[in-house]
């Protein structure tokens, strides 16, 4: 049994796809133009949007929260919220800096493992250079799909089963695939459950000062912050 199924993008499909990505685009100028890697993953990498889709642009190796917040002033984009998440105890907590509903920054407030990193390869990810060349790559959406476009929309296929395919058509490691899986199939059974730790930010305070006044009550924030100065 055939389980690929092609998906025809239609004009209305490739307008709102062409704004949301010059969107994107506008978002990580400024981080560009001072030499700061950040990329946009999810359906805008892959091309499978819709109204409703995030623009989520992810600084990686960001100097300092203060710097980004800094480049967004100067660039005129009004910053609606700050948020400090943490989706599991085991998993980095990152920085979110919001320019709008659905739209704005994730940064990392500790290095990220290898498996953590990736989850953007296993997502799809786009840097400024690929979005402004109408670049799309593959990815896998919610639903354990794998999108891989093509000229006129895209392809996609179920990933269960094929987890060492998928691993390698997206060049990361098979067991970031399994992780994946096995967190979105949980989610599939027992519906959305609740970030471990979301924590938003006063205009005073700032991402740093506020992380270590968490991990001072939360065990597992201390452990990687042990971990990082090992």
């Amino acid at each position: 049994m055939n389980d690929n199924r092609e998906v025809a993008y239609d004009e209305g499909h490739w307008r709102l796809l062409d704004r949301l990505r010059g969107k994107a685009a506008s978002l990580i100028k400024p981080l560009s133009d001072r030499h700061i890697e950040a990329i946009a993953y999810g359906s805008i990498a892959r091309g499978d949007v819709n109204e409703r889709s995030d623009i989520d642009i992810f600084v990686p190796h960001l100097p300092a929260p203060s710097i980004l917040e800094a480049l967004i002033e100067e660039a005129g984009t009004n910053v609606t919220h700050r948020e400090i998440v943490q989706a599991t105890p085991t998993y980095a907590a990152k920085g979110y800096i919001y320019s709008e509903e659905r739209r704005g920054y994730s940064f990392p407030l500790v290095p990220m493992r290898p498996i953590e990193r990736e989850f953007y390869g296993f997502a799809g990810s786009v840097n400024l250079k690929q979005l402004n060349a109408e670049t799309r790559v593959p990815g896998v959406d919610k639903r354990l799909m794998l999108i891989d476009p093509t000229k006129t929309g895209h392809m996609e296929s179920p990933i269960q089963g094929k987890e060492g395919t998928v691993a390698k058509k997206l060049g990361i490691g098979v067991e970031v695939v399994r992780d994946r899986v096995r967190t979105l199939k949980r989610r599939q059974s027992v519906g959305r459950t609740g970030v471990y730790i979301k924590r938003t930010l006063s205009p005073e305070e700032s991402f740093g000062d506020t992380y270590r006044q968490l991990a001072q009550t939360k065990a597992p924030l201390r452990r990687r912050l042990r971990t990082n100065k090992k």
